[in-house]
């Protein structure tokens, strides 16, 4: 009889043990673990070249130096592929910015440094572009990212994810400023 009683008392203490920590385990991913979008925020740094072409046909393109700084605000880290972001204006695209792979840590600041090819001439002769950039003194443009790569929390789970990044970005003539609203969503595969 009292060996019955241990293994009861044995078997009740592991059972309340193990809910508990399974408890535990799910608060812990259902708050601070759960995934949280990064903050990012491109800034150029510097003009890189350009290019007029007059014959045949007028061609005109800028290279700009970009600074693509990522807050990661999660637990884990990601590893991405080479991806490229576009940038367009009114539904053209107009530049292509390439991203090489990489890995972004855990609850860090990462800096990606590219370079943003500007075909300025499909620009230069949009009525749209001259009346937004004159008249108006706010040219408006929209850059889409998407990026394929692996997430690893605590290296121990991981587990394939997609981000998408859509900014908006408004760029006052008048007061040179440049203002950008960025929207990003990472859905795991």
């Amino acid at each position: 009889m009292a060996s019955h009683r241990g293994w009861k008392i044995c078997a009740t203490v592991t059972g309340i043990l193990l809910i508990t920590i399974l408890v535990v385990l799910v608060v812990l991913f259902l708050t601070v673990l759960k995934l949280k979008e990064p903050d990012i925020v491109a800034r150029p740094i510097n003009l890189e070249g350009f290019d007029v072409i007059v014959f045949p046909v007028i061609r005109f393109n800028v290279t700009i130096g970009i600074l693509i700084t990522v807050k990661n605000r999660c637990y884990g880290s990601f590893k991405y592929n080479n991806s490229t972001a576009h940038i367009s204006y009114r539904g053209k695209v107009i530049a292509e910015a390439p991203l090489e792979d990489g890995t972004i840590p855990s609850h860090k600041n990462y800096n990606i440094t590219t370079s943003m090819d500007i075909l300025a001439d499909r620009l230069v002769f949009d009525a749209n572009f001259q009346r937004d950039l004159i008249t108006v003194g706010v040219v408006n443009f929209t850059s889409h990212t998407v990026v394929h790569g692996k997430g690893s929390m605590l290296k121990f789970f991981h587990k394939k994810a997609l981000s998408h990044t859509d900014c908006n970005i408004s760029i006052t003539v008048g007061s040179q400023t440049v203002d950008s609203a960025c929207t990003t969503s990472v859905k795991l595969k």
